[in-house]
């Protein structure tokens, strides 16, 4: 499957220029059946990457523009009475695709924030005593607007951690913003892009990127990793249970992404800013002190031993 992963790629890199690590970390993080939080001002590309996904993937999509008059209804769906058979009929919300892009997650009520990360969570709705399955794959690329605070409802820690990574798309370089100009003077980039894969296939590869062997060394090592962020004098939470299970969940992906069926200690040194720098709150200390999270999560690496896991030559 290392052809289909590379062929994905490929496509949304034509459409995304200059980003390759931020494209194959997406990529990473659908294969590990995980969802993605961008943190980025406007006009960078979030949404064009969204769509060149679900078109190179040859999924449905959907996109919730949050506002703060976004009601809980609007995303899982709602009942309406039919007269004719007597019964409430249900009408999908927005959850009800493959890949969701929630844009400004940060712009909407908490109420409206809860029912989008509950069906994360759960995989499913329940409206009116009713449960109804999302369909799969479901992924949900969110972003956050940074820029001005007027009227937003941040996510708070227990919400964050649904996401499996958070990261930052950021502006092109000079070259990039150069080609990007050239190009798209009169033509829509994801006319570029080709479909290489189905739902079907999808759900193959997450399932051989999930039965990545990972050795009782490195499960320690990603153990050891959350124990000493929690130890730490300079985080006040530090990473969670279900942190730990998403680390080691993003460094089989990362591996499969690398034509490895084993876990490597780099796997979990590479993706670890990305899991957990939306997991971890800093103390006043480190405030008071202008540290930030990839400052400490580089100190705890440094203080957990490396285990002596190597590279098989074939």
């Amino acid at each position: 499957m290392r052809e289909i992963t590379d062929a994905i790629q490929y496509e949304v890199n034509k459409v995304i220029l200059g980003k390759r690590e931020l494209v194959r970390r997406v990529l990473l993080a659908i294969l590990a059946r995980g969802h993605v939080l961008l943190e980025d001002v406007p006009g960078v590309g979030k949404t064009t990457m969204a769509m060149a996904f679900a078109k190179a993937l040859g999924l449905s999509t959907g996109r919730v523009q949050f506002t703060s008059d976004t009601l809980p209804s609007d995303i899982i769906g709602f009942s309406v009475y039919d007269k004719h058979t007597g019964t409430l009929q249900y009408k999908p919300g927005a959850v009800m695709t493959n890949l969701l892009l929630a844009d400004e997650i940060n712009r909407t009520s908490g109420k409206t924030q809860s029912a989008l990360l509950e069906a994360m969570e759960e995989g499913r709705v329940t409206v009116d005593g009713v449960t109804h399955p999302l369909p799969q794959p479901f992924l949900v690329l969110a972003t956050e607007n940074p820029v001005g605070s007027a009227g937003t409802q941040m996510l708070p820690a227990s919400q964050l951690d649904r996401f499996l990574l958070c990261m930052s798309m950021g502006y092109p370089d000079l070259k990039s913003q150069v080609l990007l100009m050239q190009d798209r003077h009169h033509d829509d980039p994801l006319e570029s892009c080709r479909t290489v894969a189905d739902a079907a296939t999808l759900e193959r590869l997450c399932t051989e990127a999930m039965d990545t062997f990972v050795s009782d060394e490195v499960y320690d090592y990603i153990a050891r990793i959350a124990e000493a962020t929690r130890q730490d004098d300079e985080v006040t939470l530090g990473l969670s249970p279900r942190g730990a299970l998403a680390l080691s969940r993003a460094a089989k992906a990362g591996a499969y992404l690398e034509g490895r069926d084993y876990v490597l200690p780099k796997d979990v040194r590479t993706i670890l800013p990305h899991v957990c720098g939306h997991r971890l709150i800093l103390s006043g200390k480190a405030r008071l002190h202008e540290k930030n999270v990839q400052q400490i999560l580089e100190n705890v690496l440094r203080r957990v031993p490396e285990p002596a896991v190597r590279e098989m030559r074939l």
